[in-house]
């Protein structure tokens, strides 16, 4: 569905964008390819590595709407995975992360429809199940925002869906890459916020894989929840670092124990499929979808009321020698 189509990514230069564009120009044959950032030096950097035929490289910030409208003008299908993601700096800056990630996700959705897109999938995060830090309550607002989009299109065909997932294993940010320096340094302990603290994890391979399936799968509202595994913090570290001793520093601001992508609050909502979750609107659509089977055919189920889809009591649990064939340990 994407040969000869224009594709735009917001946030485009960061680990998600990187390898959605490596992922494109292999498996397809796009008619343009737009990065939507706003720093020039990665920008730069990134057209060394990528500079095929249909890339574009346009310098730009989702705060700002005029901007975002010219860009999206002649494209066919948006991922907006431009935000403010570190915990910590949202909890002492709040109102930048407001912008950003609530602001600028309500401009998306307007340059969408001002342009006629004919979809957008929103990256969204387990943080914004039942937040309790900033960052997820933005991208729960943000969530919010692209499903109940889908009702003030107009006559316009745009439709908007949202893919949620867990930690991105050696993405920007993730404890992973954190962790090799460390080690690299020549660290003598590795820092443990709380031992029993889990974590769902997914590839960037598999997280871009994904949200180019829910194109096809999407019929407007959803928000996509893949079937992935856990792992313990503990034998994160004794995959990386066999026998380091550990030293608990206590959880960080805004920071849970287990997180949770599918809340129980939203069981009455959630759909079960083969590898993946759909979370539907809790608002009527003017046209509603029938989400019990999506675009391409495939079939749900309704889960079991109070049924929740947490790293803590998750059925699959990545193992020690899993993570290390993962990362090429």
């Amino acid at each position: 569905m994407f040969n000869n189509k224009s594709i735009l990514v917001t946030g485009g230069t960061g680990s998600f964008g990187k390898e959605f564009v490596k992922t494109m120009l292999k498996k397809y044959k796009a008619k343009r390819l737009v990065v939507y950032s706003r720093d020039e030096l990665k920008q730069f950097e990134m057209q060394q590595e990528f500079n095929a035929l249909p890339m574009r490289y346009f310098i730009g910030d989702v705060r700002d709407k005029e901007r975002l409208i010219q860009a999206m003008n002649g494209i066919d299908y948006v991922v907006h995975a431009a935000a403010l993601k570190q915990v910590p700096a949202a909890e002492y800056n709040p109102m930048e992360c407001i912008k950003t990630n609530i602001h600028g996700a309500q401009n998306v959705i307007d340059a969408a429809i001002e342009n006629d897109v004919d979809k957008v999938i929103a990256l969204s995060t387990d943080k914004a199940a039942a937040p309790i830090n900033l960052y997820g309550a933005t991208k729960l607002a943000s969530d919010k925002l692209f499903v109940a989009a889908n009702n003030v299109t107009g006559g316009k065909r745009t439709k908007f869906s949202v893919v949620r997932y867990g930690n991105v294993v050696g993405s920007r940010g993730s404890v992973v890459p954190f962790f090799k320096k460390l080690i690299a340094d020549g660290a003598t302990e590795l820092p443990v916020t709380d031992e029993r603290m889990t974590r769902f994890w997914i590839t960037l391979l598999q997280g871009v894989e994904f949200v180019l399936k829910n194109f096809n799968r999407m019929q407007g509202g959803e928000i996509f929840i893949p079937k992935i595994p856990s792992m313990r913090i503990t034998d994160l570290c004794e995959a990386m670092a066999p026998g380091m001793p550990t030293k608990i520093v206590g959880i960080r601001p805004g920071e849970k124990l287990h997180e949770v992508m599918c809340p129980s609050d939203d069981s009455h909502l959630t759909l079960e499929f083969d590898d993946h979750y759909v979370i539907t609107p809790t608002i009527n659509f003017v046209k509603h979808p029938k989400y019990t089977e999506n675009a391409i055919g495939e079939k749900g189920k309704q889960v079991l009321p109070g049924f929740e889809y947490s790293s803590g009591t998750n059925e699959r649990f990545l193992t020690i020698e899993e993570f290390r064939k993962m990362n090429g340990f």
